[in-house]
């Protein structure tokens, strides 16, 4: 990709089928970013209504300031590809990922890259539609729930706080981009790019946008279906996308948080506390290598030891707690030493 070149922005609109509302986005962009230093990369992903057809007529006129490049796919892939397509044709400092249906307002995504323009240190915004005072209206429940149970264990998985994971309003530094490599076709897009963002150890700042839904009769495209497939792209992304040494330490806490857990509860209820506890393996996994979870292991085995009868479960959620201390401070000592794989 180029790097020294005049684009500041690049901005990336996947459509498929958005024919009633492109005449007004493009009439919004060019209200907002009609600057010769902004590129528009709309990429049609297999549009089989006039989309196509309202996108040439745009670009043909000649009537703005900005360069408009047009990627055309020759059927639907997804808007993960769609995506994936714009940011690989992108030249610009920054780069907006703006979605084609007018659900979200481009008077925020202007405001968003006056903000990150402010602030060099700002690497990535993501707009967040349950944040601020901004108008919204939603009568989606139960997407609405997904959405934000999502951001949740999103939060849980990779110790962030982000309110809304899958906004498809974000602002990116090419340092970001250069740093990720993203390969979801479909809408878990979303939780790919926050994922390896988060990964590469970039921090996200979050701007409250408006929010004005649209219904299924009105070209809306993803459904609740598409929020229970993110749970799967969840697991995947923080238990699956990881290097050797990651996922061994995984598997290597998640046993023998398995085994503190049968120290818990009796019949049945051992069961729930030794899966329970099997989870909370798999996450100490992710943030402590073999070495450090092992002092974790050794101190939850000592309280097995110390604890007398009904003693016993809370003696080794006592040592457990100390272990995960110890284990933490180990980690930060050899935090950039060669040693930082093993601990």
């Amino acid at each position: 990709m180029p790097q020294k070149n005049s684009i500041n922005l690049s901005i990336i609109i996947p459509v498929y089928n958005e024919a009633p509302y492109l005449n007004t986005l493009f009439r919004d962009i060019k209200k907002y970013f009609n600057n010769k230093e902004i590129e528009l990369i709309v990429v049609d992903d297999g549009s089989t209504d006039k989309s196509s057809t309202i996108i040439r007529d745009f670009k043909n006129n000649n009537n703005y300031a900005f360069q408009f490049n047009v990627i055309s796919h020759n059927k639907n892939f997804g808007k993960g590809k769609a995506l994936q397509s714009g940011l690989n044709k992108s030249q610009g400092q920054y780069v907006l990922l703006q979605d084609a249906d007018l659900e979200l307002d481009i008077n925020d995504s202007y405001e968003m890259y006056q903000k990150i323009q402010e602030n060099k240190d700002i690497k990535c915004i993501f707009g967040s539609r349950y944040l601020s005072g901004k108008l919204k209206k939603n009568n989606y429940f139960f997407n609405n729930l997904i959405g934000k149970i999502n951001s949740l264990i999103f939060n849980i998985f990779f110790s962030q706080s982000i309110s809304d994971v899958h906004c498809g309003l974000k602002i990116l530094h090419r340092n970001v981009i250069e740093k990720i490599n993203l390969s979801v076709n479909d809408f878990g897009i979303e939780i790919d790019i926050a994922s390896q963002i988060v990964r590469k150890n970039f921090f996200i700042y979050e701007y409250g946008v408006s929010y004005y839904f649209r219904t299924k009769d009105q070209g809306k495209k993803i459904t609740w279906v598409d929020g229970i497939k993110s749970f799967y792209y969840l697991i995947k992304v923080r238990f699956f996308d990881n290097n050797l040494s990651t996922n061994l330490s995984i598997i290597y806490s998640s046993i023998y948080m398995a085994y503190a857990g049968s120290f818990f509860g009796s019949g049945s209820g051992k069961v729930l506390f030794i899966i329970f506890f099997l989870i909370i393996g798999s996450i100490i996994g992710i943030k402590f290598k073999v070495l450090s979870s092992t002092i974790i292991l050794i101190l939850i085995y000592i309280g097995s030891f110390i604890g007398k009868g009904n003693g016993t479960s809370l003696s080794v959620l006592i040592f457990f707690i100390i272990g995960v201390y110890i284990a933490k401070n180990t980690k930060k000592y050899f935090f950039d030493s060669k040693f930082n794989n093993l601990f």
